[in-house]
């Protein structure tokens, strides 16, 4: 997987949703890779230096013109064998707790199949995490099917100390790679 690590910082707001391409052996699996963002995260990034496809709300209305044109957020989830929404911010979870889905992450979250994974990353500010909301509504989403990879302590971007930093990147593609490896997907010769 080639992924821009370092472009997965708590700062940004991306879905890396992915399919898998083959497996050449049994320690190599071939993924491709698209990013599904919202608008407030474009503050965050330079979308030149994103090396995958990227999709913004304005892609699915320029993709669909009328009745029987292609639907962006369904097209993504019929394509993905994967999806991970990291950082999940306390915005964007209460949205997908609650149903709302008012732009492209959210319908496609809420257009997904529950029979593939999805993984999220919570990641919001200490006192935020803490509220008792935040419990209720991260127990939402694990009884969709959905799995946490709980945030961590650390300096948060504000400067305040505590839970609620996102998982170190290595740790969440670790948790990738044992899903992927998981899945039976045939091999390429």
């Amino acid at each position: 997987m080639n992924i821009p690590t370092q472009r997965l910082s708590s700062s940004h707001h991306l879905a890396l949703i992915g399919r898998i391409a083959g497996r050449h052996n049994s320690h190599l699996l071939l993924l491709e890779v698209k990013v599904v963002t919202t608008e407030r995260a474009k503050h965050f990034y330079n979308a030149q230096e994103i090396p995958v496809t990227l999709y913004g709300d304005e892609d699915e209305w320029q993709l669909w013109k009328g009745r029987s044109d292609p639907v962006l957020h369904i097209e993504l989830r019929r394509w993905a064998d994967l999806m991970v929404v990291a950082p999940l911010d306390a915005n964007t979870l209460a949205k997908v707790a609650s149903g709302i889905c008012d732009n492209l992450l959210t319908c496609v979250i809420r257009a997904w199949d529950l029979s593939k994974p999805l993984l999220f990353c919570p990641a919001m500010n200490t006192a935020m995490w803490e509220h008792p909301i935040t419990a209720q509504q991260v127990e939402q989403l694990k009884g969709f099917g959905y799995t946490e990879i709980p945030c961590v302590v650390k300096k948060l971007v504000c400067g305040d100390e505590g839970r609620g930093a996102m998982a170190e990147v290595w740790t969440i593609l670790e948790r990738v790679k044992r899903i992927l490896e998981e899945l039976d997907v045939p091999r390429q010769s």
